[in-house]
């Protein structure tokens, strides 16, 4: 099947003006020209453009793309190689985020932060503890709940999950910023692989348990307040992405 450059670009999010200097400058060329002058684009040329999306989402530039594709024309490796460059995109921007959160808590409490701790993660115990004190304290007040009481924080477990947890919110925000629908087959990759992951950690989280956890991040002031400064509406979302996603399960059964 062939498809116009409207269509590319409905599918892709690619405006036409992008697809048409991705043509002249030979990065990605249709498969045809129909004897109407209107390039059509395969499903080869789609997934070209998916790489380089994936490659522009990384912010290299277009030579730099181009070089790239031409060293690595093999789809597997260039998937498992972009795969590598997105994870250790997620894990630094996991570690960024940690580090400011902790700086937007210490200047809301007048602290100053050691040098040395502005520019990391948290990397021990104590560190883990008071970044979760103000959640705690509410789960205690609101459900008489202390998730600290009397229990060790796993360092390495704690960072792995709280990288998981940014990349997962960070891809559900721009999901819902970019229009996808919360039932969107990508939305349904995206929540399977975090179950996927919780899972891998430990945690027996099942869909309807998700499900379940996201409609009480919206009737909590805390953790709608969190959501909903990360990007508006996102509670919302991820509620019903979360629903959507047990329904279809349940139905695949």
């Amino acid at each position: 099947m062939l498809y116009t450059v409207k269509e590319v670009s409905e599918l892709s999010g690619v405006t036409i003006k992008t697809l048409h200097h991705y043509h002249k400058i030979g990065l990605l060329l249709p498969a045809e020209i129909s004897e109407a002058g209107y390039r059509l684009y395969g499903s080869n040329e789609l997934k070209r453009l998916q790489h380089i999306l994936f490659y522009r989402e990384l912010d290299f530039p277009l030579e730099q793309i181009k070089m790239l594709m031409e060293e690595t024309p093999e789809r597997p490796k260039m998937l498992l190689k972009q795969e590598k460059l997105l994870m250790d995109r997620v894990d630094r921007l996991g570690t960024i985020l940690q580090t400011l959160r902790q700086s937007l808590t210490s200047t809301e409490e007048g602290k100053n932060m050691e040098p040395k701790e502005m520019f990391r993660g948290f990397d021990s115990e104590e560190e883990w503890k008071e970044a979760l004190t103000e959640h705690n304290q509410h789960l205690k007040e609101r459900y008489d709940v202390d998730m600290l009481e009397n229990e060790s924080v796993d360092v390495t477990s704690m960072n792995e999950q709280a990288r998981e947890a940014a990349a997962f919110m960070a891809g559900m925000a721009h999901a819902l910023k970019t229009g996808i629908r919360h039932d969107d087959e990508r939305i349904r990759d995206t929540i399977r692989e975090h179950l996927q992951f919780m899972n891998e950690q430990g945690n027996a989280f099942t869909a309807a348990d998700f499900a379940v956890q996201t409609k009480f991040f919206l009737n909590d002031d805390f953790h709608l307040r969190m959501l909903e400064e990360q990007q508006t509406g996102l509670a919302y979302y991820l509620q019903a992405a979360a629903e959507a996603y047990a329904i279809w399960l349940k139905q695949g059964d």
